[in-house]
């Protein structure tokens, strides 16, 4: 076993499966599964790092209001952890879990950010209507849009894809994204964001993720599309691509032994802690990328270059 000693991450030795045979690489975590969609953070072991105790916020975000679906937990949390340490507020919509929602609210407040929690199903646009009244009335604005939340299914072949489990995906993935986006752009100003996430699955055609895959890559087509419909209101457009990165989407998903392989196609021969991903978040948010958009950033330790 080998540690990470700036973080205090442990890395287990581990020898690949057939197609990476007699190759040793770092895995973050062992054989684990949970039978749920989406997962939980708070049994999964080890536990996700979201914070990088090394990051000191500049008022990149000072003042902002920040929209952050899923932002309960893995990629989200993360997210909404390094905007509050930008000066960022955050309004997080999260479906049913509710302990490590609470967890990132206590965590944020005391850091001494603002957090506001709202529990339901943003494939309810009614739902998505609450959202943005909710978020007005307590913070009277919007400035960034984060869509992050998911599901994702495995499945070996597109037979085994019932009707439910396609509907459910695309109305999670896709629907919500589009019903929270269209309540909010009416009370986004010039300077505002709009981040979405894809996945690298999307780039390479993950076979065992055909409904996820699609969800993921139409979301890059309405970020491109929506960036040039927006651009002279200078409403940026986003989007980000991750890798493998240790959040409950990967244990709710997997069969438990394929948990120890994953990230180990990337050229770093790791999968990542959501804390890597947090400063590219930032930097999508905030006015470093004044001059970007309708792009796809693709956070992946080198398995998708290009």
């Amino acid at each position: 076993m080998e540690y990470d000693y700036k973080f205090g991450n442990k890395y287990y030795n581990y020898y690949g499966p057939l197609g990476i045979a007699s190759t040793k690489y770092k895995i973050l975590a062992p054989e684990q599964h949970q039978n749920r969609q989406p997962g939980f953070e708070y049994p999964m072991i080890p536990q996700p790092i979201f914070d990088n105790p090394n990051y000191k916020g500049s008022e990149k975000l000072k003042g902002k209001v920040a929209i952050i679906t899923g932002g309960d937990s893995g990629l989200g949390r993360a997210a909404a952890i390094a905007f509050t340490k930008e000066g960022a507020n955050v309004v997080i919509p999260y479906y049913d879990e509710h302990e490590d929602a609470k967890y990132t609210k206590k965590y944020i407040e005391d850091l001494g950010g603002e957090c506001l929690l709202l529990s339901g199903d943003i494939s309810d646009k009614n739902f998505c209507k609450k959202i943005v009244k909710d978020t007005l009335e307590r913070f009277g604005k919007i400035d960034i849009l984060v869509n992050n939340a998911g599901v994702q299914y495995q499945a070996d072949c597109l037979e085994d894809i019932s009707d439910e489990q396609f509907d459910w995906t695309m109305k999670v993935n896709i629907y919500g994204m589009f019903y929270l986006t269209k309540e909010v752009l009416p009370h986004l100003k010039s300077g505002a964001s709009i981040i979405n996430l894809s996945s690298i699955t999307t780039f390479y055609g993950d076979p065992q993720l055909i409904d996820y895959v699609t969800t993921k890559g139409a979301i890059v087509g309405f970020t491109r599309a929506l960036a040039r419909n927006l651009a002279l209101k200078n409403i940026r457009v986003n989007a980000i691509a991750p890798g493998f990165f240790w959040t409950p989407l990967q244990p709710a998903c997997w069969v438990k032994e394929k948990i120890p392989s994953l990230g180990s196609n990337s050229a770093m021969a790791r999968g990542a802690m959501p804390y890597e991903l947090a400063p590219t978040f930032v930097f999508l948010a905030s006015d470093d990328s004044s001059y970007v958009t309708g792009q796809v950033l693709h956070n992946n330790g080198g398995e998708i270059m290009g």
